[in-house]
């Protein structure tokens, strides 16, 4: 297929570039719609955008935000976890030291479970 050699008027980039200021529309979405390449729609942002161009826009969905507290619920439980299984193993290596030095027999090797 042909590339097509397409010109967008001033106005067009203008009015796409507002919305994505807003939050309307994302790059990719200009990009996809409109069959132009990202490169273009950046020069475009770069070129009308209202806003500072150190200033950005995060767009994020409430349900996203709440995907990311449960995330991090989720984080915290399984560290929690992690960490009482570590103190349980800490503790049951020291019975075995205890009981191996009592008994002179070296227990975490006698007992050694298959494989």
């Amino acid at each position: 297929m042909k590339n097509k050699n397409r010109r967008f008027s001033t106005a067009f980039k203008k009015e796409k570039v507002n919305l994505i200021d807003q939050g309307k529309l994302s790059v990719k979405e200009v990009t996809e719609i409109y069959e132009v390449s990202d490169a273009a729609v950046y020069k475009w942002v770069k070129k009308f955008s209202e806003l500072a161009r150190d200033e950005r826009i995060v767009v994020e969905k409430l349900s996203e935000a709440q995907k990311n507290i449960d995330l991090h619920k989720k984080i915290r439980e399984l560290e929690q976890s992690v960490g009482q299984k570590q103190l349980e193993l800490d503790y049951y290596k020291s019975i075995v030291e205890i009981i191996s030095k009592e008994t002179g027999e070296d227990v975490k090797k006698k007992y050694k479970p298959r494989e």
